[in-house]
């Protein structure tokens, strides 16, 4: 029989709380087989068994593990690391250290996230300084991916380095790819381009290979285009590239509105296009694109985001139980063990959104 893939979710984090988290096992499975899986809830039990009662959930792969304690939204990530132990956050990341679970979910504090995470699982390599965030991106040509889109502000050409080789073997975990492109996000495509360590990252890429189909500079705009499948930049530019399409996004929707509800004529021409504008919505919802995993940790934890909703928080699970059945974590390993000691040691990075 195949093994069983243990998902861990911290019930607690997120604005929502138990409502989405466990709306989002429900949508999950209602959505995908839940065969060979198992969920171990962390959080206050009385909300949980709440929410699996209302939602008529079965229980068979349920495991509820009760605790009071939950990291605030605000917490800062050092108060987090003296008092979080315990905690709803804690306790799903602690499942993978122990061997009971195969990935963690949560929807909290990302700060505290990262702190609690790198303490209890450790990075992956000596050489990483700290996880980076990964970011699915709707495309003209389907998903890609972005990353560091905020953990990391300062990177040196080592990390970014390892930034492409962990988006390698993210992308082909996730979305299925069997040798994902990979361009480094720079002003401009000539090599003479950009700040010193994003151009010494692409000297090593370009030279160094190891299998990697790296195609060079890519620009702003190739992200929507999807000119390549992964885009690697530092935490500061990828943050703010995200955040600036999510308020595109959401700018654009809300002038579509209302240019479909200006007149009569517009109202009977956005009835008769509804199919084309809803599947069109449908693929750029953030909810369908959630779940964020912190990259470069001995463990596989993925960040939803706070203010999703069930269906989004399904998208987490679905990316977290994606990862654990994949050779993710063997290849990212195999991955930095080749890289070795050609690269200098990058500078330490400062802390991320």
């Amino acid at each position: 029989m195949p093994a069983v893939t243990t998902i861990s979710l911290d019930v607690m984090g997120g604005d929502q709380g138990p409502p989405a988290i466990i709306g989002g096992v429900h949508e999950y499975l209602k959505a995908y087989d839940g065969a060979d899986l198992r969920f171990l809830l962390h959080g206050d039990e009385t909300a949980i068994n709440a929410e699996i009662d209302r939602l008529k959930l079965p229980r068979d792969g349920l495991e509820i593990r009760h605790t009071a304690k939950v990291v605030p939204m605000g917490e800062k990530p050092a108060q987090a690391l003296r008092r979080g132990h315990g905690s709803s956050l804690w306790n799903a990341v602690e499942a993978i250290r122990s061997g009971q679970a195969d990935a963690a979910v949560s929807a909290g504090n990302t700060g505290a996230m990262m702190a609690i995470s790198r303490l209890i699982l450790r990075m992956a390599a000596p050489g990483l300084e700290r996880p980076a965030i990964v970011a699915n991106w709707p495309t003209a040509r389907g998903v890609s991916v972005v990353l560091d889109v905020g953990a990391n502000i300062e990177c040196g050409a080592r990390q970014l380095v390892e930034f492409a080789i962990m988006g390698e073997s993210f992308h082909a975990a996730v979305h299925g790819s069997t040798r994902p492109t990979i361009g480094l996000l720079n002003v401009g495509s000539e090599d003479n381009k950009g700040h010193d360590e994003v151009r010494e990252a692409h000297r090593i890429l370009k030279a160094w290979g190891q299998g990697l189909d790296y195609r060079g500079f890519v620009e702003g705009d190739d992200i929507a285009k999807g000119t390549v499948d992964i885009i690697v930049t530092d935490g500061f530019t990828g943050n703010i590239a995200l955040k600036t399409t999510e308020g595109t996004i959401r700018f654009l929707l809300t002038l579509l509105k209302e240019s479909m509800t200006s007149s009569v004529p517009a109202k009977i021409g956005a009835a008769l296009a509804m199919p084309a504008i809803r599947a069109m919505t449908q693929r750029i919802d953030p909810a369908r694109y959630n779940g964020a995993p912190l990259l470069g940790l001995n463990g596989l934890v993925v960040k939803s985001h706070g203010g999703t909703n069930a269906r989004g928080f399904a998208s987490a699970i679905r990316v977290a139980v994606d990862l654990a059945r994949s050779d993710y974590l063997a290849k990212v390993a195999s991955g930095l063990d080749r890289l070795g000691d050609l690269l200098p040691d990058g500078d330490e990075a400062q802390d991320g959104v």
